[in-house]
């Protein structure tokens, strides 16, 4: 049950009922398609820079990867492979709605799409989790935090996922509409007629229960910190609780941000299908607000740099060394690279700390 309700929810990019004959939903306008080719190309530019660049700096800083750089560097792995079915996207919208690369493609593109939003869910939650036992729970809980453990939850998260999603790959995700074919926009509710309640229950284990377990670490660490502010306000001197508390705030405004609109647009859709038939204005309404949520969902990969740029440590140094490295390339009036500069001062640190 639990599995046909994940890949429920991984069919959630379905944005139409054509029960009713006499209902056409496919009313594609021109300020859509301009729209939305345009917001794809901004994610596709942004989310492979920030996420390329991100495990650049995490694999070049020669620092040991610890539990919770472990979750990013899956996060960021999954949302720059998401990037590879974002160029299909933005000729499917450039076309008019037209997807000319055949239905095969059409499923592994969809297949990608919701492997990344539900990894991504996941792997948020594990890192709120994992800041939550660092700051909380360090001494009874630390073991979940070895990086020889967090590897086997990484790998079981891909599995989970690949296993809600994998039944987009043997489902047709194209329809024929007039001379155009649409691809990830047709589902026929009818066939599945507890579809809405599977749908329900997808929401509720896909994107309510990790919401929750974000919320619950949010505020357990904040109580910690006022705890421990009043006992002594000296506690964490290297703001190491301080660092995790932003770090759960950061997730968890990406989650309400990215994934909320979407989940709780079909959560609505689907309590009224329960209860009534909705009329064919509500289901254009619906088809319409499912292709701006989709957009609000996708955009995760251009928020979790922002993610990275707080918990990764030295990637924020790395990051702003990078660009002043690559903005004072050409030599100095003295003939010196900022590099060699850099090594020259830090030597020259080294000798007045031994003499001084």
């Amino acid at each position: 049950m639990a599995a046909s309700a994940a890949t429920a929810a991984s069919q959630l990019t379905v944005f139409t009922y054509s029960n009713e004959s006499s209902c056409d939903v496919y009313n594609h306008h021109f300020a859509a398609k301009v729209i939305f080719s345009f917001f794809y190309t901004v994610l596709l530019v942004f989310g492979s820079c920030g996420n390329v660049l991100a495990l650049y700096v995490t694999f070049h800083r020669g620092k040991k990867i610890n539990s919770t750089d472990l979750y990013l560097i899956n996060l960021a792995v999954s949302d720059a492979l998401f990037t590879l079915a974002l160029p299909g996207r933005i000729a499917y919208y450039i076309l008019e709605f037209h997807w000319p690369f055949g239905d095969w493609f059409c499923r592994v593109t969809a297949f990608i799409f919701y492997m990344n939003t539900y990894v991504g869910i996941y792997f948020m939650t594990c890192v709120s989790v994992d800041r939550y036992i660092a700051v909380v729970h360090t001494r009874r809980l630390g073991r979940f935090r070895k990086v020889s453990r967090v590897k086997y939850i990484c790998m079981l998260i891909w599995f989970i996922v690949f296993l809600q999603t994998i039944s987009l790959l043997f489902r047709p995700m194209t329809k024929k509409i007039g001379d155009k074919l649409t691809c990830m926009e047709y589902f026929n509710f009818e066939e599945i007629p507890k579809l809405p309640f599977i749908l329900l229950g997808a929401c509720m284990i896909g994107f309510c229960l990790p919401v929750g377990i974000i919320l619950v670490c949010y505020v357990q660490i904040n109580l910690k910190l006022c705890r421990a502010a009043k006992e002594n306000p000296l506690t964490d001197k290297n703001g190491h609780h301080r660092k995790a508390f932003t770090i759960i705030l950061v997730v968890l405004l990406a989650v309400v941000i990215c994934f909320s609109p979407y989940h709780l647009n079909i959560i609505q859709f689907m309590i009224r299908k329960i209860l009534y038939q909705p009329s064919c204005s509500a289901q254009k309404a619906f088809k319409m607000s499912l292709q701006i949520t989709v957009a609000f969902m996708n955009m995760n990969c251009c928020i979790d740099p922002i993610i990275y740029f707080f918990a990764f440590r030295g990637y924020k140094r790395r990051l702003l060394r990078l660009f002043k490295t690559s903005g004072s390339a050409p030599s100095s009036s003295t003939g010196k690279s900022y590099s060699e500069s850099n090594k020259s001062k830090h030597i020259e640190i080294q000798v007045h700390s031994q003499y001084s």
